[in-house]
Parts: structure tokens; sequence; C-alpha cells
């Protein structure tokens, strides 16, 4: 066969590759979400079901079985319990927002009105604006937080049928990527038109941030979540589980943190004269949640992610802003693909470099 036909045919080929996965892509579109959160699920519970397929060589269905029901067991009914429990607080603070029980404008002036007054004139007279302007923002950033929940929620509300079918898509294809996701991953990982080691590399790398992101990062902001929220909850504050739920989010986030949430509150609890209720809070934002984070994340995380934590914050942000919670896996993802892939670059062109600077003896370096 000619070489100039054979190259033809080899592009149509992939051209016909190329088109058939945008197709397929553009279908599935509705259920990429559903898809995605089953492919994490079955990489974090792989351990689990080999496990079990252990116990039982020959059955991967049952073996496969049993584990989507521990995960619907001890993961997404309570998850679901409890996104239900936030999106009811969450509404009620909108409507309190919306008629105007809840002024955050107005708990900002108290913070203003109860500092020194050369700190005051510091902060009217400094570059960075008046404190009215800043009120303002960050008024309008704590109400938007709370607005967007609600808005979810009602979203979620309105089409429930769709999320109901996507939940049963998901689960569906959680079964089937738990019972032959051990022979389908290196089929695919065979098929990517790379150098096997280079695949191999970054699907050991894909996978290592899934399960640092899901198991240690995600572990430690629920936890330090449900520590603030049974602190908002012992100082009095209302709804304790959404500013609990706002600070897991939070936590996700390095150099950040739930402090962005805590210590406003200690803060405004000082201002308005509720002294224990914020030595509480600052008590147990310091030692408690941050003794969490110092303890489970070494434990849990570890350095799998493998990126550095500033590339961790923006591509989490990014995330989130392009793709919801999803983003919380994607962006990191993204970053640390990223980053793996300019590894592997960097490291094969310095193997150039040394195989020029020392060929092989009785050859010259000298083309």
């Amino acid at each position: 066969m000619p070489i100039a036909r054979q190259r033809v045919e080899n592009g149509g080929f992939v051209l016909f590759l190329a088109l058939a996965s945008l197709g397929l892509l553009w279908i599935v579109t509705p259920y990429l979400g559903a898809l995605f959160w089953a492919l994490l699920a079955a990489l974090l519970f792989q351990p689990l079901f080999q496990i079990l397929l252990e116990r039982w060589p020959d059955r991967r269905n049952m073996a496969a079985a049993l584990t989507l029901l521990i995960i619907t067991v001890a993961v997404v009914i309570p998850a679901l319990i409890i996104a239900s429990l936030v999106v009811d607080q969450a509404a009620g603070v909108y409507e309190q927002m919306r008629s105007g029980q809840i002024n955050f404008a107005s708990y900002f002036q108290q913070v203003r009105d109860a500092l020194p007054l050369r700190l005051r004139r510091m902060l009217d007279t400094s570059g960075f604006g008046s404190f009215e302007m800043a009120q303002a923002r960050i008024s309008q950033a704590v109400s938007n937080s709370v607005s967007m929940i609600a808005r979810q929620a009602l979203s979620i509300g309105a089409n429930a049928a769709a999320f109901l079918l996507a939940f049963a898509v998901g689960l569906y294809v959680t079964f089937f990527l738990l019972r032959d996701g051990d022979r389908l991953g290196p089929t695919i990982v065979r098929a990517l038109p790379l150098n096997p080691s280079i695949a191999d590399r970054l699907a050991e790398k894909f996978c290592a941030v899934v399960r640092a992101t899901l198991k240690g990062s995600g572990l430690v902001a629920l936890a330090q979540g449900a520590l603030g929220a049974v602190t908002f909850w012992i100082v009095g504050l209302p709804a304790a589980l959404l500013w609990g739920m706002l600070m897991a989010i939070a936590a996700l986030l390095p150099a950040i943190g739930p402090a962005i949430i805590w210590a406003p509150v200690a803060v405004y609890l000082f201002a308005t004269g509720a002294i224990w209720q914020a030595v509480v809070v600052i008590a147990s934002g310091v030692v408690v949640i941050g003794l969490a984070d110092n303890l489970l994340r070494p434990m849990l995380v570890g350095r799998d992610a493998g990126i550095p934590d500033w590339l961790v914050l923006v591509t989490t942000l990014g995330g989130i802003e392009i793709a919801g919670l999803t983003g919380i896996v994607v962006g990191p993802m993204a970053g640390a693909l990223f980053v793996t892939g300019w590894q592997i670059m960097t490291e094969q062109r310095a193997r150039k470099q040394e195989a020029l600077a020392d060929p092989v003896p009785g050859t010259s370096a000298i083309p």
C-alpha cells in the first residue's frame, strides 16, 4: 500500500475517532456530573471491592453490589440527609434576608461602632476605600453565598425528576465501574495515544489526586465543618449547620481555610458584647478545628497530590466557579496533570541532552 494512501487512511480514522468521541460527549452531556461522580466513587471504593472480591472470588456481581450498598448506606443517605437540612436552613436564611430580618450591613456597622475611634479613623481614611464600601462588598459576598445555596436548592426541587434520574444513572454506572474497573482502567490507558510509560504515570497521578482530594481533603473538610457547626450551635448562632457547611467548603482552600468563617463570627460576637461566646468560637477555631487539620491531613492526604498549595487554591476556586462542587476535584486534578505533564517533558529533554553530551563510545556526537 502506498505510504501516502496509508497516511490518508490513518488520518481519516483519527478524524473519525475524534468526531465519534465528541458526539458521545455531546450525547452524555446532561449526565456528565453523574458519570464523573460515579468514576470518583469507583476509584475511591475500589480497595473495598477488592477485599470483598477476595472473600467471594467467583462472585464479582455480588461483591460490586455489596460495595454499592455500603456506599449508599454510609455515604449517600447521610449526605442526602445533611444536604436537605442545609437546604432548609439556607432557604430560611434567604427568606429572612429578603424580609429584612437579617441585614449583614447592620451587623458590620455594629462591628465598626464597637472599634476604637483611632482604628475607625484608620479604616475610613485608608487607601483601600471607605469602610462603607468594604462593608457593602463583604455583605454582598455573604449574601450571594447564601442566596446561591438557596437558588440551587430551589433548582433541585423544581427539577426533582431530572435529579433522581441522574442520581440513578450515577449509581448504575458506579456498579459496573466497580465490577470491571480493575480491567477497564488498564485497557483505557493502553488505548491512549501516548507512550506507555507516560500514560501509566498520568493515570497514576490522576488516581492519586482523586483519592487525596476525596479521601483526605474531603474528610478533613467535613470534620472541620462538623466541628464548626457544633461550635456555632453551642454559642447559639442561627443556621449553625449552614455555616458549618460553608466552613467545610472553605476548609478545602489552602491558606484560607475555615478561619474565613469563624474569625468574622468571633469579631462580631466580641463587638456585640457576647464575650464568652466569642472566646468559645476562637478557642474552638484555633485549638479544636485547627488541630483536626494538623492531625488528619498528614494521615489522610500526605503528599499524594504532589502540587503546591497555591496551585491547589487557584485551581479549586476556578473549578468551583466553572463546575460547581464538582470543581473541587476537577480543579486540583487539572493542576496536577498540568504539573505532571511538564515534569515529564522536562525529564525527556534532560535525557536527550545527556545523550547528546555523552554519546555512545565509538560514535560521534555530531550527526
